[in-house]
């Protein structure tokens, strides 16, 4: 499947800004947003799965700054990256993959300090749940009553939460409630990415959207 280098972009600036300088990334998959981090003072690479751990450390192995763990960010091991003293944890499209996922938000905010932040990207509305969620291992999409409760769990508070994506809110419902596909196609993602990005991204980024496919939340630890 094409990779949407334009919306990935997009997201990566708006996560940047809110970051620190020793970030946990939990779920990195192949490192494709931990690239785009070693800037950074350190970059802890975390992912339950030792194979993509694996092509992460092959791929950025020579970065003295980055350290990786196989761990799942609901297990207690997950809290050993508490020793590299981190002042942020981001978590991009991927707590919607994991079922307990205020035990999740709760160890991420474990090992974030005062005035520290969590920052997550979550999939919206869960009315857009369709076979596309369910193909991509999706346990839920997100509510704004939702971060409350995650921040709750977490003993966190709010300090921002805007939808994004406010063209891919249509193109999911569509796929999920019209045409029920499983999969999005390459096409469909390419001209997305290509045609709509480049002007949404503009318009999103001074005219905060009512509504979007995406929930951009972070969440901040009392100093």
């Amino acid at each position: 499947m094409s990779r949407a280098r334009n919306y990935f972009a997009w997201q990566s600036v708006l996560v940047s800004r809110e970051i620190g300088r020793r970030v946990v990334e939990v779920g990195c998959g192949v490192g494709n947003f931990t690239g785009l981090l070693l800037d950074r003072e350190a970059v802890i690479a975390v992912d339950p799965d030792a194979e993509c751990i694996g092509r992460v450390r092959a791929r950025y192995g020579d970065r003295a700054n980055l350290h990786t763990a196989a761990a799942d960010a609901c297990d207690e091991a997950f809290l050993e990256v508490a020793r590299f003293r981190p002042d942020s944890v981001v978590c991009l499209n991927v707590l919607e993959h994991i079922e307990d996922d205020e035990g999740a938000v709760r160890n991420m905010a474990s090992v974030t300090p005062g005035g520290g932040v969590v920052v997550l990207l979550l999939p919206a509305f869960p009315a857009l749940f369709g076979p596309i969620d369910r193909n991509l291992g999706h346990w839920r999409r997100y509510r704004r009553g939702d971060i409350e409760r995650l921040a709750g769990a977490g003993g966190l508070r709010v300090r921002r939460a805007r939808y994004l994506n406010i063209a891919g809110f249509f193109g999911w419902w569509m796929n999920a409630r019209v045409l029920r596909r499983d999969t999005q196609s390459a096409a469909q993602i390419a001209t997305f990415d290509r045609v709509v990005v480049p002007v949404m991204s503009r318009i999103e980024s001074a005219l905060p959207a009512p509504f979007g496919q995406s929930l951009f939340v972070v969440l901040e630890k009392p100093a």
